[in-house]
């Protein structure tokens, strides 16, 4: 991991972070119950709970070249190969068609299935498991569903993702809302003090990992330090969702309670990934070369056209295509955490 200009972790298939893993350095990733070899010299060991491990990391360093240089420090290898490691090619996620989305209907128990015979079984997870044997999804046994069970199962994977889908959209957790005059909601109920309680939260867990992948402290701070702060926005100033058809503005106020730079992303609500447009665009942010009002504040706008003499501060949306935004704060100051600085709804134009 390179030491400067990144943040990021590895998880597990629960998406529990690997602890010991968030900054720079050499590490080693052993599989469950896979011995360590003799040498390890020069490398810090981490034991994964599980087989397979995700590896997220967001540059940081406001300069594109000096983020570049870090995203090149970055490589994986297998430990066999330490001493004449591979050289990692960095493809360009933009220039190609990708999808973060899980597979729907059959598919996606059959992907179950994969993972549950390829995973072990903690002792947590002994009643989900029982609530799957009747579905034909058993470790040690082949996937084997009858005509009749393969109709439940399309219709319970529709079923369940509209469950989850408002579950992430219509979120009604306790204090889930970054203040009472908008339509901002905490994207990550996670806290940072006890994160690990977090994983015991069922539905504000699902909402969260319906439309991202990855969580930490460092991504749900209490108080300002090196970390990210996320808000998420699923209806417009009227609480009607947003629309790709519709032309709307969000004006950021001044002053924004960071110590290095704000971001707007906009994400297909289907498919949970940046919105495809045709120009490539996803996101504005304070790093950018974007058109500011007298008082300091930006308008942002989304819409299926740009507005004139606000080229710079659009982002492209696509009729017919629902989308949700992330506001991110990069390293956040006090007024986020007092919620004293105010983030105004879209607002249709």
């Amino acid at each position: 991991m390179p030491a400067k200009g990144v943040q990021g972790a590895m998880n597990d298939s629960w998406q529990n972070g690997i602890p010991g893993t968030e900054k720079g350095g050499k590490y080693l990733v052993l599989a469950p119950g896979q011995p360590a070899p003799n040498d390890v010299a020069g490398y810090t060991v981490r034991r994964s709970p599980t087989v397979n491990v995700f590896l997220g990391v967001r540059l940081t360093d406001p300069d594109p070249d000096t983020a570049k240089q870090a995203l090149a420090q970055l490589k994986m290898y297998p430990y066999a190969q330490r001493e004449n490691p591979p050289k990692v090619e960095i493809l360009d996620a933009g220039t190609r068609k990708w999808s973060g989305l899980p597979p729907r209907g059959m598919e996606y128990w059959e992907r179950l299935d994969d993972v549950i015979q390829s995973e072990p079984i903690e002792p947590r997870d002994i009643f989900f498991h029982a609530m799957l044997r009747p579905l034909g999804l058993e470790k040690g046994k082949a996937f084997k569903p009858n005509a009749r069970q393969k109709k439940i199962l399309t219709d319970a994977a529709l079923v369940g993702e509209a469950m989850a889908k408002a579950n992430s959209a219509d979120r009604r957790f306790a204090g889930g809302r970054y203040r009472p005059d908008a339509h901002w909601d905490f994207a990550l109920q996670l806290d940072a003090d006890d994160p690990s309680a977090f994983w015991n939260l069922l539905d504000e867990r699902a909402s969260w990992f319906y439309e991202a992948v990855g969580a930490g402290a460092a991504m749900a701070p209490k108080r300002p330090g090196p970390s990210s702060a996320y808000l998420s926005a699923y209806k417009d100033k009227g609480a009607h969702w947003l629309d790709g058809g519709t032309s709307y503005r969000l004006r950021v106020p001044p002053d924004a309670p960071i110590k290095l730079f704000w971001s707007v992303t906009v994400y297909d609500v289907d498919t949970r990934a940046l919105i495809r447009n045709e120009q490539k665009i996803a996101d504005r942010s304070s790093r950018m070369d974007l058109r500011k009002n007298e008082d300091g504040s930006v308008d942002i706008y989304t819409g299926p056209k740009a507005p004139a003499g606000f080229e710079k501060n659009w982002i492209p949306t696509v009729p017919g295509k629902n989308w949700f935004a992330y506001f991110r704060f990069y390293n956040p100051t006090e007024a986020y955490f007092d919620r004293s600085w105010p983030l105004p709804d879209f607002e249709e134009v």
